[in-house]
């Protein structure tokens, strides 16, 4: 049998990784809610 002790790869560096990530979702989630607000606002003073 084959030695795999070596072979092994690193784990995954721990910490704040996944923090750019979140803050980009977060900013997508707040533009497509202003662009929502916006079609809305625009579509009443439209057709009122």
């Amino acid at each position: 049998m084959r030695d795999t002790s070596g072979d092994h790869r690193p784990p995954p560096p721990d910490g704040d990784e996944g923090v750019p990530k979140f803050g980009r979702l977060l900013l997508i989630l707040a533009l497509a809610l202003l662009m929502i607000v916006a079609i809305t606002l625009g579509s009443e003073a439209w057709f009122s």
